[in-house]
């Protein structure tokens, strides 16, 4: 037995070191990693240490590097046996293959390659989640690196509603703009706005602040008290900055979270209902508050993203098995749309690009992919406390509050920050930003990893 222990000490230790280093490398890409990848060509490499440090963001390039040395790492934690059907396991890969295939047709091979490298390493921390995060029963080392990224992003959009776009605006006009040769698509419109890193900030929030919360109010060095003012904290830091970014599909989004979040609460029906139905109409009569002025307008963004559709379901109907190649909507679309049209290189629907870059092949994959990983990973384990039918508050606190204490809320939390990603993908474009996939695909593989519902329990009773 000691030598058993001996030998087991060395494999726990890998774990924990792996688990911390994936951590730091995905709490960096929400720092420095945050532009798609064909949008390479308009990122600059810090020549000064303040430039380094502060400057945002990092040639991916740079990316891919640590990418490498932190899956050398997963390989020495990992254990190949999991829970999770093999036909799952394999989607991914066969969704990457696929894409290649069509990155053969590709209208714009550099593109193509770009976004490639982007779908590689998705899938690669998908894997890393999978078979070596999988294994990690305590995350405190991932969580650590990862929420030191989280919220220095949030720290950076508080700074930025409180006088930092104004300086950058300054800093922008008086000494980049002069030099710039060619300037990004829409980019001065999205600098002279008053938004916090709009859609891409509120993706971080639908994937990040609800296991956020269920690690701060499970963290046990703290005093319960502490643990609710640091939760309450967080709240607000993220509510703050998604009311800021002015994301309007992310607050409908964040509400709509929420709601399966609060019924999942050890109430009663009755009671849940009730504070659903105040939960949502206060939810929606701040958000038509809050964009009221943007529906006077005509919502022009909406408009625009049926534009972005219609013209990649014509793409799809013109190449419907092979696509124009992974990362070239932007080609057809620019023959395609209206004169009036905003022009966009996204289609600001994860599924529908799909469909359109790499066919109705790759959207097959890809849709079944996450539709099935998260019907699989859905925690369906029993409540630690039953529900509470009477108007006991009191009763009700402590039931809740044992209910977040518990591995099943842990894996709950992180299952509500996936579905949020995936259903953000519905109106934006996540999928191509690496601060939001790759730990997206690495919380869903270590969820796959960790699951414990119906089909595992049917599984081990056969």
């Amino acid at each position: 037995m000691k030598a058993g222990a001996r030998a087991a000490a060395p494999e726990k230790d890998y774990a924990r070191v792996f688990a911390g280093a994936f951590g730091v490398f995905l709490g960096l890409t929400l720092l420095k990693f945050g532009n798609p990848p064909i949008m390479e060509k308009w990122v600059a490499t810090p020549t000064t240490f303040w430039d380094f440090l502060l400057g945002y963001p990092w040639p991916i390039y740079w990316c891919y590097g640590l990418l490498g040395l932190t899956g050398i790492a997963g390989l020495l934690a990992a254990r190949w046996k999991t829970g999770a059907p093999t036909w799952m396991i394999l989607l991914p890969a066969i969704w990457l293959v696929w894409e290649v295939v069509a990155g053969t047709r590709s209208l714009d091979p550099a593109l193509t390659a770009a976004t490639l490298k982007h779908f590689a390493a998705c899938a690669l921390c998908f894997y890393l989640g999978l078979f070596s995060l999988g294994r990690v029963k305590n995350l405190g080392p991932l969580w650590f690196g990862l929420f030191c990224g989280f919220f220095l992003t949030l720290a950076a959009g508080w700074e930025q509603h409180f006088g930092g776009l104004k300086e950058t605006r300054r800093y922008f006009f008086l000494y980049i703009y002069p030099q710039m040769t060619e300037v990004p698509p829409g980019y001065l419109k999205k600098i002279a706005s008053d938004r916090i890193y709009p859609n891409a900030l509120a993706g971080v929030l639908l994937l990040l602040l609800p296991p956020a919360l269920a690690v701060l109010l499970r963290a046990n060095r703290f005093t319960p008290a502490a643990r609710l003012l640091l939760a309450g904290l967080a709240v607000t830091a993220g509510l703050g900055c998604l009311y800021w970014s002015g994301s309007k599909g992310g607050w409908l989004l964040m509400l709509a979270t929420g709601m399966v979040a609060l019924w999942r609460l050890p109430f009663s029906r009755a009671l849940k209902a009730t504070l659903l139905g105040m939960v949502l109409l206060a939810g929606l009569a701040g958000f038509f508050l809050k964009h009221a002025g943007f529906f006077e307008k005509g919502a022009t963004s909406v408009g625009a993203r049926f534009d972005y559709w219609e013209a990649a379901l014509k793409t799809v109907q013109a190449n419907p098995v092979f696509g124009t190649g992974p990362g070239t909507f932007f080609i057809p679309y620019q023959k395609i749309k209206r004169p009036e049209s905003e022009p966009a290189r996204l289609v600001h629907n994860d599924y529908l690009e799909q469909a359109s870059d790499s066919g109705l092949p790759g959207f097959l994959a890809y849709a079944t992919f996450m539709i099935a990983a998260l019907v699989f990973s859905f925690p369906r384990g029993a409540s630690p406390c039953s529900e509470q039918s009477s108007m006991d508050w009191a009763q009700c606190g402590k039931n809740v509050w044992k209910l977040t204490q518990t591995d099943e809320w842990l894996r709950f939390s992180i299952w509500l920050g996936v579905l949020g990603f995936s259903l953000q993908g519905l109106m934006e474009f996540g999928l191509y930003i690496p601060a939001l996939a790759w730990p997206a695909f690495a919380l869903l593989g270590w969820l796959l990893a960790n699951s414990r519902n119906a089909f595992d329990m049917h599984r081990g009773s056969s």
